[in-house]
């Protein structure tokens, strides 16, 4: 028998003051109580109940485990409860990954909404520029730029994210400024380093609409993080090719030059990636639902 199941017809027993009454409106026969009483009793080794044939009453280990039992029955339906309110409105903890830039400049800032909207949410977020596994790490969702591998995962899109050509005054006048992208071969390109590899070939939008034309770049200096790109662009080590949410910034200060602003800018698509799940958590679907209400637009701000 179920030790759950008997405990809950030990308190019912308690309760009503008799197996009968405990039986009446259970879709058991008295019999049945009667069985799950005696098999606390066998399990715990002890009388439970002083039984008559016109009245009972709790022993003393009768009263003891009577107390737990009413303790751990609430437990158990309390975390029922609480599992099934889960399942109907957004709450607990909800682990994201996303890439530093994307979610420093355009994630982040709009989070603030989301929060207040689902007070009972908590989000993790992981920055970082590398695809995570969203099953082994333990994540409920991932943001993606670019072309997505066939991973097995729910893909949905939210936005595209422009790139572009950059670098420093200092680097243009010391090297020239390269007037079409491919007299970059000639510069020194500061490449992102992805777990494939570093990016060395850069895609540019035909300004006329037909196609895009591929550069294959060489520098001097790889690094696996936006942000550092952007420091090495800054001090002038060399041309910087980065979303523009994260240049943005410094093309308005004057820190950093567009170069090729007669090429359109070869955009990236952002998703939001998921585990497949026949029964989403609101917390996830509310997460998703609010990313594309959001983020859900052209381009990036």
């Amino acid at each position: 028998m179920d030790r759950f199941s008997s405990m809950a017809v030990f308190a019912r027993v308690v309760e009503l003051g008799s197996f009968t009454a405990a039986a009446e409106g259970s879709g058991m026969t008295p019999t049945m109580v009667g069985n799950h009483i005696r098999e606390l009793e066998r399990r715990l080794e002890g009388r439970l109940l002083n039984r008559t044939t016109r009245r009972q009453s709790l022993t003393e280990l009768g009263k003891r485990y009577h107390a737990r039992c009413l303790e751990i029955l609430a437990l158990v339906e309390s975390a029922e409860l609480d599992a099934r309110e889960m399942q109907n409105s957004p709450r607990g903890r909800l682990r994201v990954s996303c890439p530093v830039i994307y979610g420093t400049r355009v994630l982040v800032p709009a989070l603030a909404a989301y929060l207040d909207r689902y007070p009972e949410v908590q989000v993790e977020l992981s920055l970082n520029d590398r695809f995570v596994d969203l099953a082994d790490e333990g994540f409920d969702a991932a943001i993606r730029a670019g072309v997505l591998p066939d991973s097995g995962l729910i893909a949905r899109p939210l936005t595209h994210s422009p790139r572009i050509a950059c670098a420093s005054p200092a680097y243009l006048a010391r090297y020239g400024q390269p007037q079409v992208p491919a007299d970059l071969v000639q510069h020194d390109c500061l490449t992102f380093v992805a777990a494939a590899g570093a990016q060395r070939e850069w895609y540019f939008a035909r300004p006329d609409g037909n196609g895009v034309e591929c550069i294959a770049v060489r520098g001097r200096l790889d690094v696996n993080g936006g942000l550092a790109l952007r420091e090495a662009a800054l001090a002038g080590l060399g041309v910087i090719f980065q979303p523009q949410v994260m240049l943005q910034e410094d093309l308005d200060a004057g820190r950093l030059v567009r170069l090729f602003p007669d090429w359109p800018a070869q955009t990236w698509p952002i998703h939001v990636v998921h585990l497949p799940d026949a029964r989403m958590p609101p917390k996830l679907a509310s997460f998703i639902a609010f990313l594309q209400e959001t983020l859900g637009h052209d381009s990036e701000p």
